[in-house]
């Protein structure tokens, strides 16, 4: 096959991996929304198998080999992909033939949702602290925290690996708080809870960038759509 035969045109690529039909696809390439390879594309352009696409700054996901899952994850299972004590892990609850690993972690004792995917791109986005992607938590914790105490949540806590960057707090109930955080530090939410003197009794992850879903059960997971993998490309670049 030579060099040009293995080109396609970009707007028939952009169409097969979903971003739209081929029409609306010549449009988004017509007003400087495309790139290859950081470069502006236009009309015409072809791409090799190998070419980075962009559209806004968001990559085109072009591997059909890439999957992506949305566990909610139930207590006392562990976020990683093995366990040297053989306690159950979250990939041991989702059935894939790819080699999947969770992206960030939710503790032992917490649970809710948690994605899985062999997804390097997505897992450096949503996981390196420069993206600062918010993650939103349901706390039930002892006691009834004062308004002083949610205002220093929301201000920041000092721990021993520093002050917590500002978070999104709110208490729809006595003893129930929702928090929204833009770090991913080791047990942080429990650590703020309990600097402020209200351990966390029950702690549930409820949303993951702009990612949510209710009608999963503990243990239960399903595959992602492309929109909702986009959607958490966008969030890391716009946060």
């Amino acid at each position: 096959m030579t060099g040009e035969e293995s080109r396609e045109r970009l707007q028939k690529v952009l169409a097969r991996s979903g971003v739209a039909s081929r029409r609306v696809s010549e449009d988004l390439i017509s007003s400087g929304r495309v790139t290859i390879n950081g470069k502006v594309a236009t009309l015409g352009d072809k791409a090799k198998e190998l070419d980075r696409i962009e559209l806004d700054g968001v990559p085109v996901l072009r591997d059909p080999n890439l999957v992506h899952y949305l566990l909610h994850k139930p207590r006392t299972v562990v976020s990683t992909a093995s366990d040297p004590e053989g306690r159950e892990t979250v990939v041991d609850l989702v059935s894939s033939e790819a080699r999947i690993f969770p992206v960030g972690r939710l503790d032992a004792d917490s649970e809710g949702l948690i994605i899985l995917t062999n997804d390097g791109d997505l897992t450096q986005r949503l996981t390196h602290p420069s993206f600062g992607v918010p993650k939103e938590y349901l706390a039930h914790v002892q006691g009834v925290p004062t308004p002083a105490a949610i205002r220093r949540l929301r201000e920041g806590i000092k721990l021993e690996d520093g002050v917590t960057s500002p978070a999104e707090v709110s208490m729809p109930q006595d003893g129930l708080l929702r928090l929204v955080i833009h770090e991913g530090r080791n047990r942080q939410v429990r650590r703020m809870c309990e600097a402020v003197g209200h351990p966390v009794l029950r702690l549930v992850r409820v949303r993951i960038g702009p990612i949510t879903d209710s009608s999963l059960s503990a243990g239960e997971w399903r595959s992602m759509t492309r929109d909702e993998v986009r959607s958490l490309y966008e969030e890391a670049i716009n946060s």
